[in-house]
């Protein structure tokens, strides 16, 4: 049975609603979730970005389902800062988290006042990232010294069993390089086959673990009303790496997407208002070649699209799948 998600946005939901959308989640039939991690949102009209790592731990206080996230070490997150926070997590909800580890987009990282690192450079300072916090959640006292720096660090509270660290890709390139390293592939939904791509680069580089896959949706009671919360809230999905990489600010996102084009949008957001037809598109997504699937309304409110998920979509999906 293919594992089905819920996606909690972080750029688009303040952290306290966006709690008891997750537990709202759980109780609609879902099998866990996962979120965003972010410093800033998409765009100004999405609103928000809570803090990932303070908001999982009350998600999984909250819940019973596992819960994982996105992540990207070596920039604003020093890797032994990451290495403590997933140790306790995994620490005190044991077999519940996991991470997807990115090399991550300008839009969070600049910040720092340092230089935004060309995506090879990004890539190995992640690869040295996610090899420290390994060692790290291993028990290892670390020295390194390369495109991170580490003294002598050592974190004492330690779970029985490290949680897994997964890779995000949206390229086949990327894919491919992730396998040496990754404990599964996370990647976002995009034309089908560009996705059997990904998953064949993954899996043919000898990628293990699952492979998961993020797809945003807009679910409303007309096609009309669910095209309008897409346009209003994810037309940043209009763009796509390299451009989603280097822009700063949300305004740059939005003047990037001024001229939207309405066809193009529809392939970036499943947008539906008969939760059954979605449910077959979502499990074509699927049948490419993935084993959990996260699903992602992009409107703010989401208590009727889990009404629906409860009543309708899972089960549809879980008969499809």
């Amino acid at each position: 049975m293919v594992f089905i998600g819920f996606h909690a946005s972080h750029e688009q939901i303040a952290p306290s609603v966006l709690l008891d959308a997750v537990v709202g989640a759980e109780r609609a039939g879902f099998d866990g979730a996962m979120c965003s991690d972010h410093l800033a949102p998409w765009s100004p009209a999405q609103g928000h970005s809570g803090f990932a790592l303070s908001w999982i731990a009350a998600a999984l206080a909250r819940t019973r389902f596992s819960i994982g996230m996105v992540n990207a070490p070596g920039q604003r997150y020093h890797p032994v800062m990451i290495a403590q926070a997933f140790s306790t997590l995994e620490e005190m909800f044991p077999a519940r988290f996991w991470a997807a580890m990115g090399s991550g987009e300008a839009i969070n990282e600049h910040v720092t006042g340092d230089g935004w690192p060309a995506k090879h450079i990004r890539n190995e300072r992640l690869r040295e990232s996610v090899d420290v916090i390994h060692r790290l959640m291993d028990g290892e006292e670390v020295d390194h010294d390369g495109l991170v720096r580490v003294h002598r660090a050592r974190v004492w509270s330690l779970p029985a069993k490290p949680p897994p660290l997964f890779a995000t890709a949206v390229s086949t390139e990327t894919a491919a390089w992730a396998a040496s390293w990754a404990q599964g592939l996370a990647t976002v939904a995009q034309e089908p086959a560009a996705l059997r791509r990904v998953v064949d680069g993954y899996r043919d580089a000898g990628g293990t673990g699952p492979c998961i896959l993020q797809v945003h949706l807009s679910l409303a009671e007309s096609d009309d009303e669910a095209f309008a919360i897409a346009r209003d809230q994810w037309r940043n999905g209009l763009l796509s790496p390299p451009v989603t990489w280097d822009l700063e600010q949300p305004e740059e996102f939005d003047a990037a997407t001024a001229a939207l084009d309405e066809k193009d949008l529809r392939k970036a957001v499943l947008v539906d208002h008969d939760a059954s037809s979605l449910a077959g598109r979502i499990a074509d997504l699927v049948d490419i070649g993935f084993e959990r699937v996260y699903l992602h309304h992009v409107g703010t409110e989401q208590s009727r699209f889990l009404d629906v998920s409860a009543s309708e979509l899972i089960p549809a999906l879980k008969e499809r799948l």
